[in-house]
């Protein structure tokens, strides 16, 4: 009976303890208080930074495949010849020839087709334009086979402009080099700046490249190992030399050259003793 009356009175004293060591301890030496933000644990309120840091890494992407796609397309081999204005092309249904016909290819890029209507090929290769026609003509025609060629087109050239005899637009004809090009052009004048010939080659339809060749160190070496081979559509340009920029200004600066001369030989005197 004793033993049950002492059992509250212990439990008592040791809570009456444990509030005096709370009160008495130093605020160091307190595990720390556990706070939640908007009604979170504090686990997730931790990780909520990282993923907030993490958000501005998504535009760095987005500028990347911005330059990328901006970027100038490498230079294909051996590329195919792309349809421009006026061109013709013949198409040929080998077991519905009534479908055969002539097009032009017009001012605007259009082709105007019998039974399909109009469609835009300008800038397309043959084959493009053959999957084109059969998924035109697949509407009408079970499997349609078409055969596309290449009837009348525009002849491949090459343009050779500034200090040659005579600049201008040039059809290529076989293997060409630069300086043949410029062989063909009329040679070089004596305002021609040799050692800097520009080569200028469209690699895209939004780029093209420029290239500086020193034609007169290769021809005063005698050799053309690295002249370069034309490409249809290049343009080659010959700037001028120094000499014949101030040419024009020397009739204003020779006579007042003259006119130093004659002052100074004026002004010299006789020393009498």
């Amino acid at each position: 009976m004793m033993k049950k009356s002492l059992l509250p009175a212990a439990l008592t004293l040791a809570f009456i303890s444990c509030v005096g060591y709370a009160q008495d301890t130093p605020s160091a030496l307190r595990p720390p208080k556990l706070t939640t933000v908007s009604g979170t644990m504090p686990g997730s309120a931790a990780t909520a930074p990282s993923t907030a840091s993490a958000a501005p890494a998504a535009p760095a992407a987005n500028d990347g495949a911005d330059n990328q796609a901006s970027a100038p397309l490498l230079e294909r081999r051996n590329p195919r010849y792309r349809l421009e204005l006026g061109d013709v092309i013949t198409l040929d249904f080998p077991f519905t020839p009534e479908y055969d016909e002539n097009v032009t290819v017009q001012p605007d890029g259009y082709v105007t087709l019998i039974t399909v209507g109009e469609m835009h090929v300008a800038g397309m290769t043959i084959p493009e334009v053959q999957t084109a026609l059969r998924n035109a003509y697949a509407k009408i025609l079970h499997e349609p086979i078409i055969a596309v060629g290449l009837s009348t087109f525009e002849n491949p050239y090459f343009i050779v402009g500034g200090e040659v005899g005579k600049p201008g637009k040039y059809d290529l004809h076989g293997d060409t080099t630069l300086t043949q090009a410029v062989e063909i052009a009329g040679g070089f004048t004596y305002t021609s700046k040799h050692s800097h010939v520009l080569l200028f080659r469209r690699v895209s339809d939004d780029w093209v490249s420029a290239r500086v060749v020193n034609v007169k160190k290769m021809l005063s070496a005698g050799n053309l190992a690295e002249d370069i081979h034309l490409e249809p559509g290049d343009m080659v340009f010959i700037p001028k030399n120094r000499l014949s920029k101030v040419q024009p200004y020397l009739p204003y600066l020779l006579p007042y050259q003259l006119f130093r001369i004659n002052f100074n030989a004026s002004s010299v005197g006789t020393y009498i003793p």
